[in-house]
């Protein structure tokens, strides 16, 4: 079935320049009708075709084009079914741990599938360039009779695959950047592996997956078998990728009804790229509806669809949608669009309770980029709304109050809150923070009524027995909401100031926290939403929350790892999917040295033992969590196992990772890479490559960058907790002790290695770290010491099992 699109032609009039461009009906028309030509047949044989990574090789069969879509021909189809047809696809991913992913779908590390039939979308000029073979080097053997044939039986599928992807192709075909940087889709029937699709992607970010379609929780989803960059992209061939367009100054009119329904004009500052443009491609949340879009005051036409069959990834809880200008944008030429914007993103959740959807895709925006906010919400004045940014205006107007907040540098996203709040303020390391809790519950921690034995008046004695027990109803004591609002305002100065001591200050010089429902939090920049199990006392929280690894989380750890998105996320922010974790892991680690310093060092080993098992215990599947796959993997790891297991992973293993690489360093060299890192990637993506060589740079001296390499590559980049056991043996007598012995490793793969502290303790002075390289065989060591050992042991701060 065609996938559900729409589109809303809100122009009023039509310019001759407009005429001159194609409008988004005459796009979507020519690519729904663009069928199979029977003319454009051809009986091929070993005909091949490359494309960075895939290699596509047509062994013999049939090899039929799409009719041309604004003189392009943007489809082609194989199919093997004559007799000795065959096709072959194959494609060898470039890593470990991507070949891992591979392996875990189709047991082969290598994709390499003989297929029955192959079709190709494409707009990187792939299609054009087999067509132009075929006219210029007679690859192919004219089939005109068979291709009025195949053009019946493949003309359906073409029109169905080509309309879910209907948006991206319009997007490529109004694009004026070079051909090559374009889109190749290839959807493939395996012999063995059954259809998947093939996708090489070189107008975003130069990515090639793999993927199919599967049944998931009663609807279809796609499991991403691998995904990597292109061979051009880690070569460095291909030019670094510059958006089409970037934005730069947001200014945002937000009204919330009394039925919190959300009304907004947004305006935003959009300069075009080193190209023309007339495409352009923006998200927003999927309860936001966009009515309107106008272009300097103009309308424009917008379209808004369905269009994940074209990207390799896709984000359930927004809609990308389509702007297509009347006539290209000049490259490098400024304006301001205007989207009329409407939705439901508050949700209640008792008294003066509220939970906001929709933080940060509230109002049309991009996926990358740093913008100044200036935003205005008119809201019912019982209420009171906190924004990012620093307060311009705040007013009441009869039952409505004004909120005027304004961003004094560009940030990534800007969001809101909403309660009946009571507020604690402060000053820490040179930031107003405000901190607000609720006043109210919650609805689902509110108490419930119960039945218990009703007393008794005293000296009153029954002559006979009631027919049934007398009860009575009573209501237990309601938590406090407020109970812990003042200890969270310490932690979030206490925090403020230890991070801006390691890091420097962060971006925006106020910050504001408020309640949200739910076990979780979430760091914008000048904004936290923080659970509203913080603030409750420890004894009032839920049953399930009152462990003591939950009591460190929630009373701890929630508040400093939400502050320390000020500077990870916010003013340092990840490259792709691939690197999101190591925004979280420093986040995390981040909060982990703000407990040590407040609690001790015990408390620290506590949360990294709690992580250490959570990695190590099986997930509904059997399979040990940190197995899933390499942390890489991002949002991955959530098909691949379980929402539970990228937690773990994501955070558990991000932290063992820092925690490690601190253990290598040193804790004064680790502390100016990550003042570093904040120095040099400040409002810039950093990607784990980055980091990789970050920490090459600050490796102690007299070890190797290849050290740094080898921990990268089997911690980061692959799975496996190794097993070790240290025997060793002491001869002589000071000061000339010999100390001998070897690491062995075991519950990994034998290409697993790693660098192993081996602590040597004595009587008198600090102790001494010996560092053994594992691999497949036990590895031995021997030093010389001037005093005998008292204690030789592998220390508790490398994750390894028990």
């Amino acid at each position: 079935m065609v996938a559900r699109f729409r589109f809303l032609l809100v122009a009023l009039s039509v310019s001759p320049l407009f005429a001159a461009s194609p409008s988004a009906a005459d796009l979507t028309r020519s690519i729904r009708e663009m069928g199979l030509d029977p003319a454009a047949c051809y009986r091929v044989r070993d005909l091949s075709f490359a494309k960075e990574d895939i290699r596509l090789y047509l062994t013999e069969g049939y090899l039929i084009f799409s009719k041309p879509v604004m003189g392009q021909r943007l489809a082609a189809v194989f199919t093997a079914d004559v007799e000795g047809g065959d096709g072959e696809v194959i494609l060898i991913p470039p890593t470990r741990g991507e070949r891992q992913s591979l392996a875990s779908f189709t047991q082969s590390p290598n994709l390499d599938e003989h297929l029955r039939s192959a079709l190709l979308i494409s707009t990187d000029g792939s299609a054009a360039a087999l067509f132009d073979r075929m006219e210029k080097e007679d690859a192919g053997k004219p089939a005109p009779e068979v291709g009025a044939i195949l053009a019946n039986q493949w003309s359906p599928v073409v029109s169905n695959i080509g309309g879910a992807m209907e948006m991206r192709l319009i997007e490529d075909l109004a694009s004026f950047r070079p051909q090559s940087r374009g889109l190749l889709f290839l959807a493939l029937s395996g012999k063995m592996l059954g259809n998947f699709d093939v996708i090489s992607d070189s107008a975003t970010d130069g990515r090639i997956a793999v993927r199919q379609r599967t049944p998931r929780d009663g609807t279809f989803g796609y499991s991403l078998w691998t995904s990597f960059f292109s061979r051009s992209v880690r070569n460095g061939t291909q030019p670094t990728f510059e958006p089409g367009f970037t934005l730069s100054r947001y200014r945002v009119d937000a009204a919330i009804g009394a039925d919190l329904g959300v009304k907004a004009v947004t305006r935003v500052a959009v300069r075009a790229g080193a190209n023309p443009v007339r495409a352009f491609l923006f998200a927003i949340a999927r309860a936001m509806q966009v009515k309107s879009v106008r272009i300097d005051g103009q309308p424009a036409e917008l379209l808004v669809g369905d269009s994940k069959r074209g990207r390799i990834a896709g984000n359930d809880l927004e809609e990308t949608f389509l702007v297509l200008a009347p006539e290209p944008l000049a490259a490098g030429s400024e304006h301001e669009f205007e989207f009329e914007h409407e939705g439901n993103v508050i949700v209640t959740q008792g008294d003066g309770v509220y939970f906001v959807n929709a933080r940060g895709s509230w109002y049309p925006h991009i996926g990358s980029g740093f913008a100044a906010f200036d935003l205005t919400f008119r809201y019912p004045k019982r209420l009171t709304l906190v924004a990012s940014g620093d307060p311009v205006d705040e007013r009441t107007e009869g039952d409505w109050r004004i909120t005027h907040r304004r961003t004094t540098i560009p940030v990534g996203a800007a969001g809101f809150n909403l309660g009946d709040y009571e507020k604690v303020a402060g000053m820490a390391a040179g930031i107003s923070f405000e901190v607000y809790g609720n006043r109210h519950l919650m609805e689902a921690l509110r108490p419930r009524a119960v039945l218990v034995p009703a007393p008794q008046p005293m000296g009153i004695r029954r002559r006979r027995p009631s027919p049934e027990p007398l009860t009575a109803e009573v209501t237990p004591l309601a938590p406090d909401p407020l109970a812990r609002l003042r200890a969270v305002a310490a932690d979030v100065s206490s925090s403020l100031e230890f991070y801006s001591g390691l890091f420097g200050p962060p971006a925006l010089k106020t910050l504001t926290v408020a309640p949200i429902p739910g076990t979780f939090g979430q760091g914008f920049p000048g904004l936290v939403y923080l659970s509203t199990f913080a603030y409750l006392d420890p004894s009032e929280r839920p049953a399930a929350l009152r462990t003591a690894r939950q009591e460190v989380f929630f009373s701890d750890l929630i508040t400093a790892h939400e502050v320390a998105h000020q500077w990870w996320g916010s003013v340092v922010t990840s490259g792709s999917y691939d690197d999101d974790w190591l925004v979280e892991a420093l986040a995390n680690y981040s909060a982990l040295m703000w407990l040590e310093k407040k609690k001790g060092p015990k408390a620290l080993e506590s949360v990294l033992d709690g992580y250490r098992e959570a990695l190590l215990r099986k997930n509904l599947s059997g399979n040990v969590v940190e197995s899933v796959g390499p942390i890489v993997w991002g949002g991955r790891l959530r098909a691949s196992g379980t929402a539970d297991d990228w937690v773990v992973i994501t955070y558990g293993k991000g932290a063992w990772i820092l925690h490690m690489l601190r253990r290598r360093m040193g804790d004064e060299r680790f502390h100016q890479m990550l003042a570093e890192l904040r120095h040099r990637y400040e409002f810039r993506p950093v990607t784990v490559a980055d980091f990789r060589m970050l920490a090459r740079e600050f490796r102690p001296a007299r070890t190797s960058g290849e050290v740094v390499d080898t921990f990268f590559d089997n911690w980061v980049d692959a799975t496996g907790v190794p097993s070790l056991k240290l025997r060793y043996t002491v001869k002589g007598v000071a000061p000339a002790v010999t100390l001998s012995g070897a690491v062995a490793q075991t519950g990994v793969d034998d290409d697993f290695s790693t660098d192993v502290p081996v602590e040597v303790q004595f009587a008198k002075g600090a102790p001494q770290t010996i560092w053994v390289r594992t691999s497949d065989d036990e590895q031995p060591f021997s030093v010389t010491l001037r005093q005998a050992p008292v204690r030789v042991a592998i220390p508790n701060d490398v994750l390894m099992k028990k």
